[in-house]
């Protein structure tokens, strides 16, 4: 099998944006967002691998940075797209941020919901650290009960929140899902970024970065990006009223509030 990272190829403006979805979403989930952007952009909407029609030749090994921005670079190159700006949310972030490390001269801004890739996460943690817990979230594959009575466990405990165990229970409800949550969390596990350098990065120019943040976010605390976000040079936040889940749509409403703010 060939990799192939998919996309869709939205409007036909001058202005390029590369646009990068969350878990368990696809390219399609950037339309309701895409009709309340600036008419004057194409917005091209990637599928993660293990979403959609994206493809790795070696499903079992983890994707690299260095392999992601090469195929980044082969897209940008094949398309002519010299200069372009960055949408992201959740786990997406972690590929939007990768084209900006990599290509931070062509990067005119970063627009992020909810980033991934920034701190770290109890689930990635759990699904890559220690190497033992590896095996076990494959086993959960097959049979997800004693995950959950685990997960159950250090809820009991309170250390770990009640929303993250509802968030927990639907992405492993079906064998799909599990096995795309194993993927996806081991698959992606070296695409991290040490924050000051990421920042540096995008302050050289600087290049403009635009936050959403759900307030009442258990997957992404917006606690956790502070260091991120005063790091940099030309950061903007919008803290909204939502949880994770449907940040995209509250993200699209606050635009249709805010026509002024575009990408």
């Amino acid at each position: 099998m060939k990799t192939q990272l998919h996309f869709q190829k939205y409007g036909t403006g001058p202005r390029v944006v590369l646009a990068f979805h969350g878990y368990g979403q696809g390219e399609g989930h950037w339309r309701s967002l895409i009709t309340v952007l600036d008419p004057e952009v194409t917005v091209y909407a990637f599928d993660l691998f293990y979403h959609g029609r994206s493809r790795l030749s070696r499903t079992d090994a983890p994707l690299s940075k260095k392999r992601l921005a090469e195929l980044l670079g082969e897209f940008l190159a094949n398309q002519g797209v010299t200069r372009f700006s960055l949408l992201a949310f959740s786990m997406g972030a972690k590929f939007a941020l990768t084209a900006a490390e990599h290509f931070p001269e062509a990067v005119e801004q970063v627009w992020l919901i909810a980033p991934d890739g920034l701190q770290r996460q109890f689930w990635y943690a759990l699904a890559t650290y220690p190497p033992w817990m590896r095996g076990v979230l494959g086993r959960a594959v097959l049979r997800p009960q004693r995950l959950l009575r685990f997960l159950d466990a250090l809820h009991q405990r309170r250390l770990l929140d009640a929303n993250l165990i509802r968030f927990a229970q639907w992405q492993l409800d079906s064998r799909e899902k599990r096995l795309r949550v194993y993927r996806s969390w081991v698959g992606f596990r070296n695409l991290t970024f040490e924050v000051k350098k990421l920042a540096a990065t995008l302050n050289r120019r600087p290049t403009p970065v635009t936050l959403f943040l759900g307030r009442h976010d258990r997957v992404i605390p917006h606690a956790g990006l502070q260091q991120f976000i005063g790091s940099l040079h030309q950061a903007h936040t919008v803290m909204l009223e939502a949880g994770h889940a449907g940040l995209i749509y509250e993200v699209a409403a606050y635009l249709r509030r805010n026509p002024t703010l575009r990408l």
